[in-house]
């Protein structure tokens, strides 16, 4: 109650004023430490344990996030900050302790903002310091591209790269040049190899015209393997091909089975009935078994990878690409057959009709499936050596075609081992081989 007026008054708690020291312009005198510690003072609620925040510099805070995108430039948010605060760039560069003149670069945009600076930065506004180094990298990008100068080849180049082994087609000579470095001559070499006058022509590429009709399933690398296949076999000399010449091809192969040696006189029966023959090592990754595809409407060409390299996954292959080239598969468009094991090399419904047909084709070639069908129903689940042996002697063909139709069709890839005997000893010395350390003579090689 009042003495004056007699009543009654609510005494209001007494607000906590924060202490203020004059921030102007600091005379001669004014030592630096001072002017930083009665800043200090002023600002300390920010970033302090207590959570105190005073209402000059919330207020700075709101205003700054609200308006962020007006700003362009680090200099400009610094120098916003500082008209809030009614300060000079002389205050600023002693509370954070750097010449002055570093500050007028800073505002003006002469001098970038550092991760250090931008700690300080944030200690003194409370503006988080990524938002200075987020438009310090936006202006340095801005800066860039206006004297960068467009260059669309290196897109085309990061498309050829990330598609093609060209460190490996390089060391396989594939490619005429000796240092992947030199990019104008790897391009030129790329060019070449696809046949075609520059790189944004080559196939591979999303834009380009597309030159060979293969299955969409066909990747980067497995197209450069299909080309180095054509550039060999375009440079093979062999009769005409028929029909009739392939049936003729398949008579011819049927007595090599029953030895492993015999696998030698493959390249010259198929060359004598008109068919291109090659064989080239896969590429890292590519899982390549094999293609029939056809240079004219008389000359299909079958190419291989012996990637496995076992005596019953040659026949079984080497059977399939013959099924494809009898009926005239890959004359409209090439399938590149890989991981040929399992279901896939099976007549399932996920199978497509031309790989089943073929399919079906190699696994009689080795051992017919009825045969096969009661074998297993006779002999399961014990199949011993003489039964695979004696199998293999009725039906006259080597026992590693029995046992790897038997492993396939049981799942067990462990087994039977002994009987798949290696292949490429014997099949190179007479074949046209690209790979393992050779290099088939195409072009200038």
């Amino acid at each position: 109650m009042t003495p004056a007026t007699g009543r009654e008054t609510t005494q209001l708690p007494k607000t906590r004023q924060a202490k203020t020291y004059p921030m102007g312009k600091p005379s001669q005198h004014t030592h630096r430490a001072t002017l930083r510690r009665a800043t200090f003072d002023i600002n300390r609620g920010i970033r302090g344990k207590t959570g105190l925040r005073f209402c000059a510099s919330w207020h700075t805070i709101e205003t700054m996030d609200e308006n962020a995108e007006e700003y362009r430039i680090p200099g400009q948010l610094i120098k916003a900050l500082l008209m809030e605060r009614g300060w000079s760039n002389r205050v600023l560069a002693a509370v954070i302790d750097i010449e002055e003149t570093g500050i007028s670069k800073l505002v003006s945009g002469k001098k970038s903002v550092t991760p250090e600076i931008a700690i300080a930065l944030e200690e003194v506004f409370g503006i988080e310091a990524d938002k200075f180094l987020s438009l310090q990298k936006q202006y340095d990008l801005a800066k860039a591209r206006l004297v960068a100068r467009p260059n669309p080849k290196r897109a085309t180049r990061a498309h050829l790269f990330s598609g093609l082994p060209v460190a490996e087609m390089i060391k396989r000579r594939w490619i005429e040049t000796e240092d992947v470095r030199d990019m104008p001559s790897v391009e030129h070499s790329i060019a070449k190899f696809f046949g075609v006058e520059s790189i944004d022509q080559v196939e591979i590429l999303p834009h380009a015209a597309k030159r060979t009709v293969v299955s969409d399933s066909a990747t980067p690398t497995q197209l450069a393997w299909l080309y180095r296949v054509k550039q060999i076999s375009s440079e093979m000399f062999v009769g005409q091909c028929s029909k009739s010449s392939i049936l003729h091809a398949i008579e011819l192969l049927k007595p090599l089975t029953l030895s492993a040696e015999e696998a030698r006189k493959v390249p010259r029966v198929l060359a004598e009935c008109g068919i291109r023959f090659v064989i080239v090592e896969s590429l890292s990754s590519a899982k390549i078994d094999g293609v029939c595809f056809w240079l004219d409407e008389k000359s299909p060409v079958i190419g291989m990878s012996m990637r496995f390299d076992r005596i019953d996954n040659f026949w079984f292959v080497l059977r399939h690409e013959l099924e494809h080239a009898l009926q005239e598969h890959g004359k409209s468009v090439i399938a590149i057959d890989s991981e040929l094991e399992g279901s896939r090399a099976g007549i399932g419904d996920s199978v497509i009709e031309e790989e089943r047909i073929a399919n079906q084709a190699a696994a009689d070639f080795c051992v017919p499936q009825k045969t096969m069908d009661s074998f297993i129903a006779r002999k399961a689940p014990v199949f011993s050596e003489r039964d695979i042996l004696g199998l293999a002697a009725t039906l006259r063909v080597h026992p590693g075609l029995v046992a790897g139709q038997l492993r396939n069709r049981i799942g067990r890839y462990d087994r039977f081992n002994n009987h798949l005997v290696k292949m490429r000893e014997i099949i190179f010395p007479s074949a046209v081989v690209d790979g393992w350390g050779n290099v088939a003579p195409v072009g200038n090689f």
